[in-house]
């Protein structure tokens, strides 16, 4: 204050209830009387004004305030003396807030499973319409497969590149735990060149590279019951299923004879009824029903499409499953 302009007659102007830190001024419990006595006429209620005391006010200076302020007419007077409780209202030192440490909760994410260092692996090369390719696909102890890498036209090439993207992502994808049968329930059936014959007796014919590539790996890595749930089978799965099926017609009960009149008793059936008689005994798909009903035409090619005998029509063929010709029309 000594080095500042202002007089001794201003400093009253920053007094304060209680005196500061190494200060020595503060304003006199009367001074808040006297200003709550010039409003008190102006209100009809009483005024909501404490009073603030030092720690050092006494009992008898507590006991002057409320005297002085009914001899100044005020309705009602609060007090307050300094650290008189234990809870301080009014302070200026910043309390530690502590927060209640709350526990982590763990979020499942996926952990990478990687193949050890040597791991049983298998190599398959393959033909899918005239289109050569190599897969290799690895798996853990356990026969759980855990990558796959595709070996499909020259290095360098577009198509090279693109599959060995592929590869990594599908192995990486493996090792974090996607199921194989989800690749397999997605890429199964996709449709694009190349397509058609394969030289894979379990896999006869297929609509694309991935049709072909993911059910060779739904053959090897998956059970039974989740390849049937897919429609995949081998060969001989499929034999079994048409024996069974051929076992279960024939124990079937013959059906009853027709009425034929007393000059066909010592007769015989004709011999193109008993061939008409014998074929449904003998069908079992649709396409043995076609070539039962069109005959086998021995330089008669196989559907691109679905696989079924395709018929002459004219100089093509045509497919009676799906509709699809040869070439022409």
């Amino acid at each position: 204050v000594a080095r500042t302009p202002l007089r001794a007659e201003h400093l009253p102007v920053f007094d304060c209830a209680f005196k500061p830190f190494r200060g020595q001024r503060s304003i006199s419990y009367r001074a808040h009387l006297r200003m709550m006595a010039a409003a008190q006429p102006f209100l009809s209620g009483a005024i909501s004004k404490t009073v603030n005391l030092p720690e050092t006010a006494t009992v008898e200076e507590i006991e002057d305030i409320y005297l002085q302020s009914w001899k100044l007419g005020l309705k009602a007077t609060a007090v307050y003396r300094d650290n008189c409780k234990v809870g301080q209202p009014l302070s200026d030192a910043k309390a530690d807030k502590k927060v209640a440490p709350t526990e982590a909760v763990a979020e499942a994410r996926p952990v990478r499973k990687r193949l050890p260092k040597v791991r049983p692996s298998q190599t398959i090369s393959f033909s899918v319409g005239g289109a050569e390719g190599y897969m290799t696909a690895g798996s853990y102890p356990d026969d759980g497969l855990g990558e796959v890498f595709l070996k499909l036209g020259k290095q360098g090439s577009t198509l090279a590149g693109v599959m060995d993207a592929f590869s990594i992502a599908t192995s990486i994808a493996l090792q974090y735990g996607v199921p194989l049968e989800a690749f397999v329930s997605k890429f199964v059936n996709m449709r694009f060149e190349p397509s058609g014959m394969t030289d894979d007796p379990d896999i006869r014919m297929a609509q694309s590279m991935m049709d072909y590539i993911f059910r060779r790996l739904a053959l090897d890595y998956l059970p039974y019951e989740k390849r049937a749930a897919l429609g995949i089978f081998t060969a001989e799965e499929r034999a079994e299923q048409l024996n069974e099926s051929s076992g279960h017609a024939s124990s079937s009960p013959a059906a009853a004879p027709a009425e034929v009149g007393d000059e066909d008793l010592g007769g015989s059936a004709p011999e193109h009824e008993v061939g008409a008689a014998s074929v449904p005994n003998s069908v079992h798909s649709s396409a043995e029903l076609l070539e039962a009903i069109t005959g086998k035409t021995a330089d008669a090619p196989l559907c691109m499409t679905c696989g079924i005998k395709m018929r002459p029509a004219g100089s093509c063929y045509v497919c009676e499953g799906c509709g699809s010709t040869s070439g022409c029309s």
